[in-house]
């Protein structure tokens, strides 16, 4: 079977082949491909890539954040994750230019984040990203999907519908982006193997994809550690998967790296009460509960974000 990064470099490879030319919503232009998908099985290892050394807290931080049902962006500025810093104040000068159209001065995007960190009231309204994944996943109109989720793998295993979705129709305007990855299916082998299928209808393939695929997967390890199952199979569906124009010689140049082996998701679960749900005490839980085994990579590849 081929290694994760094999699988992820031949994704860069046919994009950079095969890929055309589209325009997008940050003006930055893509390389782009249609209906793409990935899989790996979780018995092979971790999936977090080799060939590039990832921001591994981070990308917990998100997965908390979101399993929280926390939509601003206070929780994650203050554990160091910025990734949903841009979107944040991006929305935050689109509603204020009006009212400084006259006169007057936004703060800059260091000033804003330095408020978001020493001013609650400040961060409570600015740093709200409105009804996206964690208020979708845990507060769908009342109705907690996680929870229903494992319920369901506990009590109907063989279930068609579990499912969890964050494309709410009626809430994406109030969104600061609408749901990139939309939504995850779980299925259940022989009682015990658990496999998760996530779709994703935009797919930055630099710098999103390897988050989203490790995202999943840490997903699926803590959703089969809490319905006592064995995590089996993680695949992504993909729809538009894309390259931005910015990330071109970044993507060729980690195609050309030899892989290391796959390491292994160590939980440090000694403080977590073992007779309540991880979603209970979710509120305690943190980035630094979660560590890969020996990690070894080659070095980041920088590239911009493009929001």
């Amino acid at each position: 079977m081929r290694h994760l990064d094999e699988k992820y470099q031949d994704l860069l490879k046919d994009i950079l082949n095969n890929g055309v030319e589209k325009e997008d919503r940050t003006g930055t232009g893509t390389l782009s491909v249609f209906g793409e998908q990935f899989r790996h099985k979780m018995s092979d290892g971790f999936p977090l890539l080799t060939t590039k050394k990832m921001a591994w807290k981070t990308m917990v931080t998100e997965l908390l954040w979101f399993l929280r049902g926390d939509t601003n962006i206070k929780y994650l500025v203050d554990n160091g994750c910025n990734i949903w810093n841009g979107d944040a104040y991006k929305a935050y000068c689109e509603k204020l230019e009006a009212h400084y159209s006259e006169g007057g001065d936004l703060a800059t995007y260091e000033e804003f984040i330095e408020m978001i960190k020493e001013h609650d009231d400040f961060a409570e309204v600015w740093g709200e990203l409105g009804p996206i994944y964690g208020k979708q996943w845990r507060d769908w109109d009342g109705l907690d999907q996680i929870a229903n989720l494992i319920e369901e793998l506990k009590t109907n295993p063989d279930s068609r519908r579990l499912m969890v979705s964050a494309w709410n129709v009626g809430d994406l305007p109030k969104m600061a982006l609408p749901p990139c990855h939309y939504g995850f299916q779980c299925y259940v082998r022989d009682g015990k193997y658990l496999s998760l299928m996530w779709n994703q209808r935009s797919v930055d393939t630099f710098l999103g994809l390897p988050f989203n695929i490790a995202s999943y997967g840490l997903l699926l390890e803590l959703i089969a550690k809490e319905v006592d199952m064995i995590p089996d199979e993680l695949i992504g569906n993909l729809g538009d998967v894309h390259l931005y124009s910015n990330h071109l010689d970044q993507a060729r140049e980690q195609c050309t790296r030899v892989p290391f082996e796959l390491s292994e998701l160590v939980i440090n679960d000694e403080f977590w009460n073992p007779d309540t749900s991880f979603l209970d005490q979710i509120e305690h839980i943190q980035p630094d509960d979660f560590y890969i085994k020996k990690y070894q990579s080659h070095a980041r590849i920088k590239a911009p974000l493009s929001n």
